[in-house]
């Protein structure tokens, strides 16, 4: 029995959706890429952006397309949120109990009867997932943390993924020390991740403390996504301690403007974010900062968006993660007033990009003639690209195995794009 799936989504779905193919494989089925002849067919979805959604409904009808006596499982947030528009699948599954979607499977082959799985988020405890690898890539993902409080006017994710919640620490330390056995690197994941261990008075930087701790054998311990309230000075001070910590951080920002952040639900202005931004820079001077960001919110003016524009640059940011607004059912932004054309957003994304390539080269640059450890990922045309503590992406000339470290010069930077040679390499 063969089995492909597919993830759509964030570091949260990429982690569930692993540890689900590791289910599968541990029942006895053997993975095929997705498209591929297989039994089942299993499609993690997606529902952040109207973009995600419309992805999501081609995989359905991709996955039907290529195997059309494949059972079709599709589970996560975009079946949480609107079931019935994925509804003509033989299993569904909302965002809880993943687990079980090879027992669903096998459900639906003994009965013949199609399996829908939906269950009220606002309560549910963790769902504990877990492996001893990733297969298809050299950095391990770790879900701690799941659920969101926040409710910001243009989310969709409280609704699709409930209250926040947390991973018992010593369940993380276990699952922690396994990945750590395979991977150098480690990326802590949440949907809220600096939120971690409220419930078990445990913090972020308490965890993380732990974790490095308990693996010695890790090399570097990343945090995917943290919000600017979130970074306080016992995070700083471990990452200022503890060079493994990655010298990353990806702040979400969402507008540089305060009308539109309040609009938004945002809990900072751009006084308390900048000011935070400036307090890392001083005590991690080199660290790369990036962000999110959404053009054309609801009522955004031209002179908002510049205001935006100037912030991004005051900000200094390495690079921006840039997306139009995407109106979602069931949010309070869907209420507002004054909805902005979709020319008008997509030029002003174009804009707030071209900053993004801009600053991205600025640091970029500042790192040539400087040695930095980069994890090799993947090998092509000669060269094996990887990415830094910074998570600045490298080429390095040479073919080098996936998943190892080594320390780099690097040397250039060419159409945007840093080069760099292992300082034990000899030259040629």
């Amino acid at each position: 029995m063969k089995f492909s799936i597919m993830n759509l989504g964030c570091k949260v779905n990429a982690y569930e959706s692993e540890s689900v193919a590791a289910l599968f494989e541990a029942a006895g089925y053997e993975r095929t890429e997705f498209g591929e002849a297989c039994d089942v067919a299993v499609i993690f979805t997606c529902a952040v952006t109207n973009t995600a959604a419309q992805k999501s409904r081609q995989m359905v009808h991709r996955a039907r397309r290529k195997n059309p006596d494949a059972i079709v499982a599709v589970a996560g947030c975009y079946v949480q949120i609107d079931p019935d528009v994925l509804g003509d699948v033989e299993v569904l599954v909302g965002t809880a109990d993943k687990t079980k979607i090879p027992a669903f499977v096998e459900e639906y082959r003994q009965t013949g009867v199609p399996v829908r799985h939906l269950t009220d988020m606002q309560d549910m405890p963790f769902e504990k997932m877990g492996m001893d690898r990733f297969e298809y890539q050299s950095r391990a993902y770790l879900k701690v943390q799941d659920g969101c409080n926040q409710f910001c006017s243009y989310c969709v994710i409280p609704y699709a993924r409930g209250r926040e919640r947390s991973m018992a620490p010593d369940d993380v330390i276990r699952e922690a020390r396994k990945l750590a056995q395979n991977h150098r690197e480690i990326v802590l994941t949440g949907i809220h991740t600096g939120r971690y261990g409220r419930e078990y008075g445990v913090s972020l930087a308490q965890l993380m403390k732990r974790i490095l701790a308990s693996a010695p054998g890790l090399e570097r311990l990343r945090i995917s996504s943290i919000e600017i309230t979130e970074i306080d000075d016992e995070l700083l001070g471990l990452m200022q301690q503890d060079s493994r910590v990655a010298r990353h951080l990806h702040i979400p920002l969402q507008s540089g403007c305060d009308t539109v952040l309040q609009r938004m639900n945002r809990p900072y202005d751009t006084a308390a974010y900048y000011a935070r931004i400036e307090k890392i820079r001083e005590v991690l001077p080199d660290i790369s900062i990036s962000a999110d960001l959404i053009t054309g919110f609801p009522q955004e003016t031209e002179a908002e968006h510049r205001q935006t524009c100037d912030f991004l640059r005051r900000c200094r940011f390495s690079f921006l993660h840039v997306f139009p607004y995407s109106l979602r059912s069931g949010t309070a932004a869907e209420k507002l007033n004054g909805h902005v054309a979709p020319d008008v957003k997509k030029r002003r994304a174009a804009e707030c990009m071209a900053i993004s390539e801009e600053l991205y080269d600025i640091y970029k640059a500042g790192w040539l003639g400087r040695t930095a450890l980069v994890l090799y990922e993947t090998a092509r045309d000669g060269f094996t690209a990887g990415h830094t503590s910074e998570y600045l992406p490298v080429r390095v000339s040479g073919v080098h195995p996936a998943g190892e470290m080594a320390t780099i010069l690097i040397s250039e930077l060419q159409d945007h794009q840093l080069y760099g040679k292992a300082v034990n390499q000899s030259e040629s």
